[in-house]
């Protein structure tokens, strides 16, 4: 009888839950995708009955669940916190507690409470430390029998950071670095101030850095007032932060402003108010001081180990440009990132933890060089039959084509056309990337699509960046890079042979006016300073979306288009067929594909009312 483990990750955010057979990873989700709660940080509830759901064999074959911290020791650093703070935080302080007691000391008893309802009271519960779940969550899905293993992250009990050795089924813990010292609240710090939301708005933070000037003396003030001031950074990559700069350890927020005011000599942003060029070149210095970091940390992993292969998780393993600069530093000579880097994929890593470790399998699956996580689609699919349902229950128009090279050839002369399309197919993605089945397309040539795309479809920030999603076999005719990036997670430089020089006067322009030159020939993926975070496609892994690009391809002559997540701002992707077919319906989009069915925009003239939807309240 196989060995079957569930992993749950719950309580803070991105809650998710895994399903692991006999040391594979079957199925994996986060239950915002069926909430509609972006970063539902409850129990998932609807996850896990998605994954239980997606084995043949029933609930009873479950052996084990193992949640993705220990929940008694997180409330032991908090009690310690607050004590070594005495008397700062007494607000902060009488506001978590009452929580604490009510619910997060219940943490074994609520998990109790809800595996009931799955018929799995009497499996055994197990606890991993949460950067050890991340740590198998990187190493064990990896294609390496032997790597280092980097995690950081903002704080998981105690530890923010941690270098170890996996190899065969064994990880071995080398070093770590303790709360309050942690480079991911470090970066939550700035984003904070520059007026993003923390835990979802560090990915604008990084969006916005290449838009500072790093030739500024403001750049340079900043990164020295970073180094003198907030952050003591050691040769091995280890630091220590200036608490008095800091209130997250005690106080409701993440920085003292007044102080980080006269530091830097600029405000706090207020959110949705306009960025100025200081902001911009805030986010630079912050982003070379988490590239630093990362450098260091990662040639203390290879001293330490002395392996030849990095495997990373943690939220800041979701940095790609510092991994974009640690894959072409040749610190190491293979480097895999857990696609579901954050909180989520630690429900995976606690299975796996629990299947490799807990249980003593100490040989890790066979991986012919391909790694554990099946291109990250381990989400639900749909049928047909599924999807038409959907249809007419909202009385759409559409059209079927059933031959699949036909229905390519057709989305790629929409494509071609400047039409921007909903692409839904087969299983969801895990983690924070739409990989190619929940995914809105565009064309990479067209100079206009980045503003479209941000301002009339996503409905974000104009100077996000959007990512291209290029044939695997054809990513060195564009981008400078020997690597694979099937998980949109490393950034790299456009080819030189592709770019387009600066205008005269560049570094005088506006934030808006930089973001609309044409930089290269596909200017809609080219960031400002010349980078793109690239999707390598693998047919292989993906051969319907492979298939598409090489219609594209074989149509225009460029084997890359727009791949943007299925969602508009403050909306977790895509899930079903009706959450597919709504954001169509509220945006701009054009054209709509489910499975084989086609639907166009101009043709909906009989779509019965949608679901009211209040946009400003799905802001994050």
């Amino acid at each position: 009888m196989p060995e079957i483990i569930i992993g749950i990750s719950a309580y803070y955010h991105d809650s998710a839950a895994c399903i692991v057979k006999e040391g594979k990873i079957v199925a994996a989700a986060q239950e915002e995708r069926f909430t509609r709660k972006k970063h539902d940080s409850s129990f998932p509830s609807n996850a896990l009955s998605y994954v239980i759901s997606s084995i043949e064999e029933d609930a009873s074959h479950i052996s084990h669940v193992a949640f993705y911290d220990k929940p008694l020791l997180k409330f032991e650093r908090l009690l310690e916190t607050y004590h070594a703070f005495i008397p700062r935080g007494l607000v902060s302080f009488f506001e978590a507690i009452p929580v604490w007691l009510r619910e997060k000391m219940m943490t074994r008893q609520n998990i109790r409470k809800e595996l009931k309802k799955f018929g799995l009271e009497k499996v055994p519960v197990l606890f991993p430390e949460h950067h050890l779940s991340h740590a198998a969550s990187a190493f064990y899905p990896s294609p390496f029998d032997d790597s280092a293993i980097l995690t950081v992250d903002g704080v998981g009990e105690w530890t923010t950071t941690t270098i170890g050795h996996g190899k065969s089924g064994s990880i071995k813990i080398i070093k770590e670095l303790h709360f309050p010292h942690s480079l991911g609240l470090l970066y939550s710090a700035f984003t904070y101030y520059c007026g993003f939301r923390v835990n979802s708005g560090e990915y604008k933070l990084m969006g916005l850095a290449p838009y500072g000037n790093p030739e500024s003396d403001e750049v340079r003030r900043f990164r020295e007032r970073i180094a003198d001031q907030l952050i003591d950074i050691r040769p091995d990559g280890s630091f220590l932060l200036n608490m008095k700069y800091f209130n997250y350890a005690t106080g409701l927020r993440m920085t003292n402003s007044k102080k980080w005011k006269k530091l830097f000599g600029i405000p706090q942003r207020k959110p949705e108010s306009a960025i100025g060029q200081a902001y911009c070149n805030m986010a630079l210095a912050i982003q070379q001081v988490t590239e630093e970091i990362m450098l260091k940390l990662a040639s203390t992993a290879r001293e330490l180990t002395g392996s030849e292969n990095l495997v990373m998780a943690g939220g800041v393993a979701l940095n790609s440009v510092a991994n974009g600069k640690l894959e072409r530093s040749g610190i190491f000579d293979n480097i895999w990132i857990q696609p579901a880097a954050g909180d989520a994929g630690g429900a995976a890593g606690a299975a796996l933890a629990t299947w490799h470790i807990h249980l003593g399998n100490n040989k890790k699956p066979v991986s012919n060089g391909s790694d554990g996580m099946c291109g990250a689609l381990l989400g639900p699919s749909f049928s047909r039959a599924e999807i038409t349902r959907t249809l007419s229950r909202y009385r759409a128009d559409y059209q079927t084509i059933d031959d699949f090279d036909s229905l390519c050839r057709q989305v790629s002369g929409l494509l071609s056309k400047g039409m921007i399309v909903g692409w839904f197919q087969d299983r969801m993605e895990f983690g924070p990337r739409a990989l190619g089945n929940r995914s809105i397309l565009a064309d990479a040539r067209n100079r206009d699509m980045q503003k479209r795309l941000n301002l009339q479809i996503k409905f974000r920030e104009s100077f996000r960046p959007f990512a291209p999603a290029v044939l695997a076999e054809n990513t060195s005719d564009f981008f400078d890079t020997l690597k694979f990036s099937p998980y949109m997670l490393i950034v790299c430089p456009v080819k030189e042979s592709r770019q387009k020089s600066r205008p005269t006067g560049y570094e005088n322009l506006s934030l808006m006016e930089k973001l609309y030159f044409e930089r290269s020939d596909i200017p809609a993926v080219t960031h400002i300073d010349y980078s793109a975070r690239i999707q390598t496609v693998h047919k292989e892994t993906n051969p319907r979306f492979h298939r598409l690009i090489e219609h594209f391809r074989d149509l225009t002559g460029y084997p890359v288009i727009i791949n943007t997540s299925f969602n508009v701002r403050g909306e977790p992707i895509a899930c079903t067929p009706e959450d597919a077919f709504i954001c169509f319906m509220r945006t701009d989009m054009d054209i709509l594909v489910m499975g084989n069915c086609l639907l166009e925009k101009s043709g909906q003239k009989n779509v019965k009312e949608l679901p009211k939807f209040d946009f400003m309240d799905s802001l994050d």
